[in-house]
C-alpha cells in the first residue's frame, strides 16, 4: 500500500483551509492546525509536504529579536527539527511585510490571503521544481569527481567545500596551482585531484618533494644532465620535466629550492623550455605546472628569500588547505577512512571508535594536521584487541586535557523533564558503553562494575541497542 504524503495547514480562517484542500487535497493528506502549539505537536510526528503558517498564528506573542527579525527565533524549533521543510506563509496583503521577513528566516514563499487556488498551485510547483533543480545540479556536481576520490572529497567543513569548489573549477585548464598549508594537509592528495581531474589525467603525475633532495642534485633531477655534466654522471639522465611530457608536474616543498633552481624554474614557466644540466640544446615540455608550500611565499618573496617574479608565475591560481584544527567536523569521517583502509591491510576487523576517543581527537590541537591523525590511529589499529578503537590503544596524554563528561546539546523546543531524561540516557549510554570497553564486553564483569545484575545490564543494552559483541 502506498503512503500518501501529507501537508499541515495552521490557520483559523476556514475559507483558507477549504481553498488549500480543493488545490492539493486530491495528491495529498490534510492536516489541520487551529492553533500555533497544536500546529508544532502535529508537525513533530512526521516530514509534511508543505506546511502552511498563517502569520497571524505565527506572530503571537512575539518578541523583538537583535538581528531586528523576530521570525528567526519562531521558525527556528520548525527548521531544527526538518532543516529541509517547506514551509509556506499564509497572509493578507496589509501584512506583506512580516510574510516577507519570516521567507527572510527560512521560511520557502508565501500566499496571500484569501487564497487565490491559481497562486497556491503556482507556489507550490516552484517549490517542487527549484528542488528538483537543486536535485540535478548536486547529481551533476557529485558525476565530476571520479569514482576513485569519493571518499577523499567528502567533507563536512565549508572551508574544505570551497577548496573543492575551487579545485573543480581549475581542474580541467592548464593553468598554475600553487597549493598552500601546513605540513600534513593533504597537499599532495590534493595535486594528484587536480591531476586525475584534468584533460591530462591519461598522461604522467610526477611529484618531485624538493626538500628531500640535496641542492647539489634538484637541477639534475628536474631537468635532467648530460653525460659527463659533472663528476659521477657517467650516462645521460632525463630530468622530471621531460617525463612529464604533456601530463602533470608537482613540486612539492619548493619554498627549498636553491637560487640558481629557481632561475631555470622561472624559464621553465615562462618559455616552456629547460636546457639539461651541462646541455646545450633546449627541450620543449608541455607539462602543468602545481607547486606547493608549507611556507609563506609571498613573504619570503618580500624578504629575497624567494624570486619575485618566480613568485608571481606560481602565484597563478592560489588554493589554501585548512589546517586540521580548523576543520575538525571531518575528523569521524576521516578516522572512518583510515579504519577502512587499514582493515584491508591487517587481519582485523575494526568497526567503531569510542565515543571518548572522538572527544579528545575533537579537543586536541593537531600540529601535524591530517598526516599526525593517520599515524595515531594506524598505532591505535595495531594495538586494539576488540573491534572497538578504545582509549587503551592511544597514548595516555591524549586524553589529559579532556572534559569529564560530555556536553548534552540542549533543544530549548523540549520540557524540562525531556531534557532531563534525554541528559540521564544519553550518560547512561555512555557509561554502558565505557564498561563494556574496560571488560571487553564481559557481561558479568560489566555488571559486577556497575552494581547492577546482568538481568538488568541487559535490560539495559536492548534499550540502548548496544552490541556486547562490539566490544570483544
Amino acid at each position: 500500500m502506498k503512503i500518501r504524503k501529507s501537508v499541515l495547514i495552521a490557520t483559523t480562517h476556514e475559507q483558507t483551509v477549504s481553498a488549500i484542500q480543493e488545490c492539493l487535497g486530491h495528491r495529498f493528506d490534510i492536516l489541520i492546525a487551529r492553533g500555533k502549539d497544536e500546529c508544532f505537536e502535529l508537525f513533530k510526528l512526521k516530514r509534511h509536504e508543505f506546511v502552511f503558517l498563517d502569520i497571524n498564528l505565527l506572530s503571537e506573542n512575539i518578541s523583538h529579536h537583535e538581528n531586528g527579525n523576530p521570525y528567526i527565533d519562531v521558525l527556528a524549533p520548525y527548521l531544527q527539527i526538518f532543516p529541509t521543510i517547506e514551509i509556506i506563509i499564509i497572509s493578507p496583503q496589509e501584512l506583506i511585510r512580516k510574510a516577507v521577513n519570516a521567507v527572510k528566516a527560512g521560511a520557502s514563499n508565501y500566499v496571500t490571503s484569501p487564497i487565490d487556488i491559481e497562486e497556491v498551485r503556482l507556489v507550490t510547483k516552484k517549490i517542487q521544481d527549484d528542488i528538483i533543480t537543486h536535485e540535478e545540479l548536486d547529481y551533476l556536481r557529485d558525476q565530476f569527481w571520479d569514482t576513485d576520490f569519493l571518499e577523499i572529497i567528502k567533507t563536512n567543513s565549508p572551508l574544505m567545500k570551497e577548496v573543492l569548489k575551487k579545485i573543480r573549477s581549475v581542474a580541467p585548464t592548464k593553468t598554475t596551482v600553487l597549493l598552500l598549508g601546513e605540513t600534513g594537509t593533504g597537499k599532495g592528495v590534493m595535486a594528484k585531484l587536480i591531476h586525475a581531474h584534468s584533460n591530462r589525467k591519461e598522461n604522467q603525475f610526477i611529484g618531485v618533494h624538493c626538500g628531500a633532495i640535496p641542492d647539489t642534485l634538484i637541477e639534475s633531477e628536474l631537468f635532467g644532465h648530460e653525460k659527463g655534466a659533472f663528476t659521477g654522471a657517467v650516462k645521460r639522465k632525463l630530468g622530471k620535466f621531460e617525463i612529464a611530457k604533456e601530463g602533470t608536474m608537482f613540486l612539492d616543498e619548493i619554498n627549498t629550492i636553491t637560487s640558481s633552481t629557481q632561475i631555470k624554474l622561472l624559464q621553465v614557466l615562462q618559455d616552456r623550455t629547460f636546457q639539461p644540466v651541462g646541455g646545450e640544446v633546449y627541450i620543449e615540455t608541455d607539462a602543468r605546472f602545481i607547486a606547493a608550500s608549507n611556507c609563506d611565499l609571498k613573504e619570503m618573496a618580500e624578504s629575497g628569500e624567494f624570486r619575485k617574479d618566480l613568485f608571481y608565475r606560481l602565484n597563478v591560481f592560489p588554493i589554501e588547505l585548512p589546517p586540521l584544527r580548523k576543520r575538525k567536523e571531518d575528523i569521524p569521517e576521516l578516522v572512518s577512512q583510515f579504519i577502512r583502509q587499514l582493515n584491508l591491510f591487517h587481519a582485523k576487523q575494526i568497526c567503531d571508535i569510542h565515543a571518548l576517543v572522538l572527544e579528545a581527537l575533537d579537543a586536541y590541537d593537531w600540529p601535524g594536521n591530517i598526516r599526525e591523525l593517520e599515524n595515531l590511529i594506524e598505532r591505535a589499529h595495531i594495538l586494539e584487541s576488540s573491534s572497538t578503537l578504545t582509549p587503551e590503544s592511544f597514548p595516555m596524554e591524549f586524553f589529559q586535557n579532556q572534559p569529564p563528561i560530555t556536553q548534552i546539546a540542549l533543544n530549548a523546543s523540549k520540557t524540562l523533564a525531556e531534557v532531563r531524561r534525554a541528559g540521564v540516557e544519553n550518560i547512561e549510554r555512555q557509561y554502558l558503553k565505557e564498561i563494556l570497553s574496560i571488560n571487553k564486553g564481559r557481561i558479568a564483569a560489566s555488571a559486577r562494575d556497575a552494581d547492577i545484575s546482568t538481568r538488568q545490564l541487559h535490560k539495559l543494552l536492548t534499550k540502548y541497542g548496544i552490541q556486547k559483541s562490539e566490544f570483544k
